[in-house]
């Protein structure tokens, strides 16, 4: 008996023990603080460089975990499930208003970040953030189209070239339910964001035509591309960029029906434990010269004033990078569909089922 309480008295004062050096964080917004020299990182694969990474924590002795996702939905369900550790996430912007309806991510101190200056103010606001006070612009791109001149001997000017019978098992599309559903969409003349019932159900149908075709749902084609695994299809522009400069035999289109844009933002979780460390990261990421190195490995738009001013000028005229969006007809954002997101899951899921 006296053992049994001599092990439960030594439990009770570590407990405690614990709970005094847990209360050695600080607390802001509601959430505790930790002093520790960490940064938790959420982001998609291959979208920043290991370079910026290193000098970063060189510079600041902050550890930088890097943990990737493959989609907006992945990302999403993690912040969802609470206690994630996350101190940084990225996310498009449509995504962006989702998690703020939820509030999962906190208002964001941009007095902290005093390089938040560099950034277009065309990209720092959105209809649902007017002040623009929960998310901070990364990079933008969008979907284009390109093919292996050496693998197709006919030109692909639009979506519909993609349904020809000599591109069957040749054709790589985004594993992104919006992307994807998208192009049906444009192809019929509907928006990208509609939420009629009749016009996906068309859009599904019309993606079932291209079923045959389609040899791979992949967000990063890249290698594929470059080994003449596929033939054609869509891509976001940095992986076609790139893949061409290792294969000059892919050539990226923008597609004749028309472009789906999208920006990606830095947002912080509700949660996030090293809230000052994530305000020195992004105010680190947002210096010209890190965000020119950002965007001339992964050759995204930058949405920098700055940065952009140093990019090389082969990079600066790339039309497919940085295209003339007012001379391009029918330039479509995604945007929150709301409940009807169920219904595009489903035609997704059942697109790649095949049925």
């Amino acid at each position: 008996m006296y053992k049994k309480t001599r092990i439960i008295a030594i439990s009770f004062i570590l407990i405690a023990l614990t709970f005094l050096s847990a209360c050695g964080g600080k607390e802001t917004g509601g959430t505790k603080q930790s002093n520790e020299k960490v940064l938790n990182l959420f982001n998609w694969a291959e979208y920043l460089p290991q370079e910026v990474i290193q000098q970063f924590e060189e510079e600041t002795g902050i550890k930088v975990n890097y943990d990737a996702y493959s989609s907006n939905e992945e990302m999403m369900a993690k912040l969802q499930a609470g206690n994630t550790q996350y101190d940084i996430a990225v996310a498009t912007t449509f995504f962006v208003d989702i998690l703020l309806k939820q509030d999962l991510i906190q208002k964001i101190n941009k007095e902290n970040i005093p390089n938040v200056k560099n950034l277009d103010s065309t990209f720092t606001t959105a209809e649902f953030d007017k002040e623009g006070d929960y998310f901070i612009p990364y990079l933008w791109g969008s979907g284009v189209l390109f093919q292996n001149t050496e693998l197709v001997d006919f030109e692909i000017k639009g979506y519909e070239d993609l349904f020809r019978p000599e591109l069957k098992d040749k054709v790589v599309l985004p594993d992104d339910q919006r992307g994807v559903i998208g192009l049906a969409l444009q192809m019929l003349g509907y928006s990208m964001n509609t939420t009629d019932e009749k016009e996906l159900e068309e859009a599904k149908e019309k993606l079932l035509e291209l079923r045959p075709n389609i040899r791979a749902f992949n967000t990063e084609p890249k290698t594929m591309m470059i080994s003449g695994d596929v033939a054609a299809g869509m891509a976001w522009t940095a992986e076609v960029f790139n893949a061409q400069k290792e294969n000059p035999a892919i050539v990226p289109i923008i597609p004749e029906e028309g472009l789906m844009v999208f920006h990606d933002n830095f947002v912080i979780p509700k949660d996030a434990p090293h809230l000052e460390n994530a305000e020195k990261f992004i105010d680190f990421l947002l210096q010209p010269e890190i965000s020119k190195l950002i965007s001339t490995t992964y050759p995204y738009g930058n949405p920098n004033v700055e940065a952009y001013k140093l990019l090389p000028e082969d990079l600066k005229n790339n039309k497919v990078v940085y295209p003339d969006l007012d001379q391009v007809t029918n330039v479509q954002q995604a945007l929150d569909i709301g409940e009807a997101t169920q219904l595009y899951d489903r035609i997704y899921s059942e697109l790649k089922a095949g049925n």
